[in-house]
C-alpha cells in the first residue's frame, strides 16, 4: 500500500515535470499565434478608424518601459459613444471636434490620451505622497535617472511617461494648438527639473541635513507640475472638443482631492498590483501556463488585468 502511494506519488511529480519542460515550447508558440491574431485584427479594425488595445499589447509595452503609464497600444472606442461602468461616456475618433483635426493628430491623441492620464494617476496617487516624505526622496531621485545599458542610454521615467507623450502630441496638432501644448510643456519639464533639484541626494540610508525651505521647495516643484500637467490637458480637451482627461486638483492627498479628482484611487492600485502581479508571471501566456500545472491554490488561471477601457472612462 505504501509502495502504491509512493509510486503514484513519482507519477504526478515527474508529469508535472514534464508539463514545466514543456512550457518554453507553449509560450513561444502561444505567443506567434497570438501575435498573428492580433496583427489581424488590428489591421482590420484600423481600416475601419477603429483603434483596440489588448491586454498583451499593454503588457509588452510594460516589458519595454517598466511602468504602466508608458504604454504606446493603440486605444480608442467604437465611432458610437457609449458608457462605461462608472458612467463616463466612451470616445472614438468620429467624436468631438476629432474629425476635424489632421489625422496624425488624432492618431496621437488616440494612443496617448491612456498612457498620460494613469501617469496623472501615478502623480496624483503615489509621487505627492513621496514627495511629502523625505524617507522616499530616494525614489523620487530614480523617477529622474537616465538608465546606461549597452545598447545606449534609456530616458528616465519622467521623460517616458510624461515629456514624450506631451512632446509627440505637441508636435502632431495645428500650429496654434501645438504652441499652446509646447508652453505647457515646458513648464511641466520646468517643474520637473526643479523637483529632481530639491530631492537630489537624499536616500534613506544616507542622511541629510534639510530645512523646512528645502521640503518646501520639493513640494512646490510637484505643484508646479500639477498646474502644467493640467494646463496641458485643458488644451487638449478643449482642441478635442472632449473632457476625456481629468486634471488633477490641488492637495493635500486626502478624501477632499479624491472626490474632486472623480478617479477611483482604488481601482488605481488595482491596476499596478495586478500589473506587478503579471509581470512576475511573465505575462498573460506565461501566467496561463503555470496556472494549467494546478500545483497550488495559490496560482492563478490569468493575470486579470483590469479592462483599460473601463479603467480610463471612469
Amino acid at each position: 500500500m505504501a509502495s502504491t502511494g509512493c509510486s503514484s506519488f513519482t507519477y504526478d511529480f515527474a508529469k508535472q515535470n514534464s508539463m514545466v519542460k514543456g512550457i518554453k515550447g507553449l509560450v513561444m508558440n502561444s505567443h506567434k499565434k497570438e501575435a498573428n491574431s492580433i496583427d489581424i485584427q488590428l489591421e482590420h479594425e484600423t481600416s475601419k478608424g477603429i483603434h483596440h488595445p489588448t491586454r498583451v499589447q499593454f503588457l509588452d509595452s510594460l516589458k519595454l518601459t517598466g511602468s504602466v503609464a508608458a504604454m504606446t497600444a493603440v486605444f480608442g472606442a467604437a465611432p458610437n459613444a457609449s458608457f462605461a461602468a462608472g458612467g463616463s461616456p466612451k470616445t472614438g475618433a468620429n467624436d468631438g471636434n476629432l474629425p476635424d483635426l489632421p489625422p496624425p493628430a488624432v492618431k496621437a491623441y488616440l494612443q496617448y490620451r491612456v498612457a498620460l492620464q494613469i501617469s496623472a494617476d501615478y502623480y496624483m496617487y503615489e509621487l505627492q505622497g513621496m514627495v511629502g516624505k523625505v524617507d522616499d526622496w530616494g525614489d523620487v531621485n530614480q523617477l529622474f535617472a537616465v538608465n546606461q545599458g549597452r545598447s545606449g542610454g534609456q530616458p528616465s521615467r519622467v521623460e517616458r511617461d510624461y515629456i514624450n507623450p506631451m512632446r509627440i502630441l505637441a508636435l502632431s496638432m495645428p500650429p496654434d494648438i501645438a504652441d499652446e501644448l509646447r508652453d505647457a510643456q515646458f513648464k511641466f519639464e520646468r517643474a520637473a527639473q526643479a523637483l529632481s533639484k530639491a530631492t537630489a541626494g537624499v536616500r534613506r540610508d544616507l542622511p541629510v541635513e534639510l530645512s523646512p525651505k528645502d521640503i518646501l521647495k520639493a513640494k512646490k516643484g510637484w505643484d508646479d507640475g500639477r498646474l502644467a500637467l493640467n494646463e496641458f490637458f485643458t488644451v487638449l480637451n478643449k482642441s478635442t472638443g472632449l473632457n476625456d482627461l481629468k486634471p488633477i486638483p490641488p492637495g493635500p492627498l486626502g478624501d477632499g482631492q479624491i472626490v474632486a479628482y472623480g478617479r477611483s484611487q482604488k481601482r488605481y492600485f488595482n491596476l499596478m498590483k495586478k500589473t506587478k502581479l503579471c509581470q512576475n508571471r511573465g505575462g498573460p501566456i506565461l501566467s496561463q501556463a503555470w496556472g494549467g500545472l494546478m500545483i497550488t491554490g495559490y496560482i492563478q488561471d490569468s493575470c486579470g488585468i483590469p479592462d483599460l477601457e473601463e479603467y480610463f472612462f471612469q
